[in-house]
């Protein structure tokens, strides 16, 4: 019996879709548009960390989704890195 690989895989798409907290806001979840979810402790990330919930909840996506912006806050945080 033999199997063979697929000779392409799906590109999965690195560009999320939205962000959201726990309750607790120890972690924060990445929705990406290809349907994973990526959840990430909030401590890698001192400037969140030390954020207000509102200010976490003001955020928009740049490049398409390629990242998260904080205005509040400055911050810019790439899906990718975070993969990587």
């Amino acid at each position: 019996m033999t199997t063979s690989a697929p000779k392409e895989l799906p590109a999965l798409s690195a560009r999320a879709t939205g962000v959201g907290f726990s309750a607790d806001g120890a972690f924060m979840n990445r929705v990406l548009e290809d349907g994973r979810q990526l959840l990430v402790p909030v401590a890698w990330f001192p400037r969140l960390l030390e954020a207000s919930d509102a200010q976490r909840r003001n955020w928009r996506l740049i490049g398409h989704g390629i990242g998260i912006h904080w205005p509040d806050l400055d911050e810019d945080i790439s899906v990718e890195n975070l993969l990587a």
